[in-house]
């Protein structure tokens, strides 16, 4: 019952940020920005999000992401992995559902040296309450949805 209404208040709060040119597997604006412009090192290098400067940039996976120092930039061209969001940016507990929402960049967790995003505050409470099983759910999900349209896994 818990999990179809957040599904039902996700759809209903959240719309879609991607235009998907990046492709279905990173949660990216209409201009293919990641991360809605926020650094992804800054997570890691400063523990909160930083608003990445318009022309420092790197391609990653077809999509912008912009950084708050040339010194950001190197260290995520230089492992990208290591500080792309998981799931492309899309919501960890909708993955963990099933589902493909958008990931608030201001509402993120970096677990085992990996940055996840959630859809909200309230959503992020609910994930936090089984962060390894949620993780190993999102993670099966993932390579079965990753390159789906968010709109063909809503809930009907």
């Amino acid at each position: 019952m818990l999990k179809g209404a957040l599904a039902a208040l996700a759809i209903s709060v959240a719309l879609p940020a991607a235009s998907w040119a990046a492709g279905f597997d990173v949660n990216a604006t209409t201009t293919d920005l990641a991360l809605r412009g926020y650094d992804p090192v800054s997570y890691f290098t400063e523990s909160t999000p930083m608003a990445g400067e318009v022309d420092i940039t790197a391609q990653h996976n077809g999509a912008t992401y912009r950084f708050a120092s040339v010194e950001n930039k190197e260290m995520f061209e230089a492992d990208p992995a290591k500080f792309a969001p998981q799931y492309g940016g899309y919501c960890a507990f909708g993955l963990a559902q099933g589902y493909k929402f958008d990931g608030d960049p201001e509402v993120w967790k970096i677990v085992d040296d990996k940055l996840y995003l959630n859809l909200s505050p309230k959503v992020s409470e609910i994930w936090q309450q089984d962060v390894p099983g949620n993780i190993d759910m999102a993670d099966d999900k993932w390579m079965n949805v990753k390159d789906v349209a968010p709109a063909e896994l809503a809930p009907h």
